[in-house]
This record gives C-alpha cells, structure tokens and sequence, in this order.
C-alpha cells in the first residue's frame, strides 16, 4: 500500500512566537505565492484571522462589497490590476486608521516617500524574517497595556 503526502489535507498549527491575534483580522495583499504562503504560516500561529488577496483588483473588490472589519493590511508595492499604492488610497478614502504595513522588494526612495504619503504606517523590506513580521504585528495589533497612578 502506497501513501501518499499530498493526499493529506492538514493544516497544523505551529507555536513560533508566543503572539496572540485571536479576533483580529488582517488583510494580505501579495502576489508572489511563496511569499503570501510564509505570511500565512506565521498568521496561522497567532490565531489571527486572515484573507489573502493576490491582486489589487481583488482587494479593491472586497472593500466595495463588504463591510467587515480589518484590523491590519500587509500589501506589497507591485500587485497585479491595481498596484499598492492605488490601493493604499483607495481603502484611506474610507479606512483612516487601519494600519497598513507595505512589505516589498523595490527598494527606491521615491516608492518609499508615495507609500507613506498615501497613509502607509510601516515600509519594510524583504526579505522579512519572523521576528519582525511578529514584532510588526504585536506593535500594531496586540493590546497597549498603560497604568495610571493617582495622588
């Protein structure tokens, strides 16, 4: 009797970081598969919920049909049908302080300088490595704890 791997369809949830998302919602944008598929390994982890985009045509789409909440988007600089910063401006015509972290490979001051004129909070490059996807994560996502002391 032959096995074969691919027949398995199981999704196992590996404890990378100790982060926790459970109820937040993120948005990817990300046409490179590989890419989309690292950042959905990491998410997993969190217990985040997430949707994945493969263009900005099908991101666009998504806001002007649905009303749900987001809590973060990671959006690539170069995405098919309607690239990253038109898609930056079209969501901050509506979402103003939703954040967005624009992760990319192109590497040039001026995409750096229309990113964050566009509403970008964060403009990193790749290659990213887990523990600043986490770090990202956690400064825009998890809970700001702040003591008050009074007289």
């Amino acid at each position: 009797m032959q096995f074969h791997i691919d027949q398995l369809k199981v999704k196992r949830k590996v404890n990378i970081s100790n982060l926790e998302l459970i109820g937040k919602n993120v948005i990817i944008v990300e046409d490179d598969l590989s890419s989309s598929r690292y950042y959905e390994a990491l998410l997993i982890s969190t217990g985040a919920n997430f949707k994945i985009f493969h263009t900005g045509k099908e991101f666009v789409d998504y806001l002007t049909q649905e009303n749900n909440k987001i809590d973060l988007v990671i959006m690539d600089f170069l995405v098919p049908l309607i690239n990253g910063i038109e898609c930056i401006r079209i969501f901050r015509k509506e979402r103003k302080s939703t954040p967005v972290i624009m992760i990319t490979a192109y590497n040039s001051e001026q995409a750096r300088t229309e990113a964050f004129i566009v509403g970008c909070n964060e403009y990193v490059l790749k290659p990213l490595y887990p523990e600043k996807v986490f770090a990202l994560l956690e400064k825009y996502l998890s809970p700001n704890i702040s003591v008050t002391f009074s007289n």
